[in-house]
């Protein structure tokens, strides 16, 4: 990892970035405590999160460009958001960035950096 590029930068960009978002949410329909939760046209919220993860590891401020404040926390109390359903989360997101080839340490970098707002998201005991 390159101390002095962004974490979007030392991913690879818009393309890595796309290919991630491309990965991770065929496991997230999948996966049998998270599909539920997410509506069956996945394409609007694959888009978003192409956009928040390109803001969020220091790309361009897509996200906030086209939708405004993240404020992701309160963008994720409708929906019941457990302890285990972060954890499933986290695991897609593991998968996804094993599928696309990034490699340690950078994965566990990237996977560090979520682990803080998927855990953060809970708000159902």
């Amino acid at each position: 990892m390159n101390q002095g590029l962004s974490l979007y930068d030392n991913l690879g960009g818009e393309e890595t970035i796309r290919r991630l978002v491309e990965a991770f949410y065929p496991r997230v329909q999948r996966e049998p405590l998270l599909g539920p939760l997410f509506p069956e046209d996945i394409t609007p919220v694959m888009e978003k999160q192409f956009m928040f993860l390109t803001q969020f590891f220091g790309g361009p401020s897509l996200y906030s460009d086209a939708v405004g404040h993240p404020m992701m926390r309160a963008r994720h109390l409708p929906f019941p958001v457990t302890t285990e359903r972060a954890e499933a989360w986290l695991a897609c997101m593991r998968a996804a960035l094993e599928e696309i080839g990034i490699e340690e340490p950078l994965r566990e970098f990237v996977l560090e950096r979520l682990s803080g707002p998927a855990f953060h998201f809970v708000n159902t005991p």
